[in-house]
């Protein structure tokens, strides 16, 4: 359904985080990241073309607050969002993407 795309890899070895995909860069703290990791930033991509982008970042923010209102701990909020969760039950399935239905996603909300 999706065309393969492009984005970049931005070398960042001082972040907080292993990762993060913000359309079209992948930002990584490793030189050399996992091809999990990868995946899981790759999964993000689909999502956020899914959505055209700018939307993807409201509904994030508004999950994380929405979590962070119910009494969860950040990195709790974080895994909460239904773009993490998402991501997570299945970065390490490396044909993921190939199969995966459009907005997915929401199964996970």
């Amino acid at each position: 359904m999706f065309a393969r795309f492009r984005f970049f890899i931005v070398h960042l070895p001082f972040m907080r985080v292993n990762g993060m995909a913000i359309f079209p860069f992948l930002l990584i703290k490793q030189k050399s990241p996992s091809k999990v990791l990868i995946n899981h930033e790759r999964i993000h991509f689909r999502q956020q073309i899914e959505l055209l982008i700018l939307p993807f970042y409201l509904w994030y923010v508004f999950e994380y607050l929405l979590n962070r209102l119910k009494g969860q701990t950040a990195n709790q909020a974080y895994r909460n969002i239904s773009f993490e969760k998402e991501a997570y039950q299945n970065d390490d399935n490396l044909e993921y993407l190939k199969k995966r239905k459009f907005w997915a996603f929401l199964k996970y909300v």
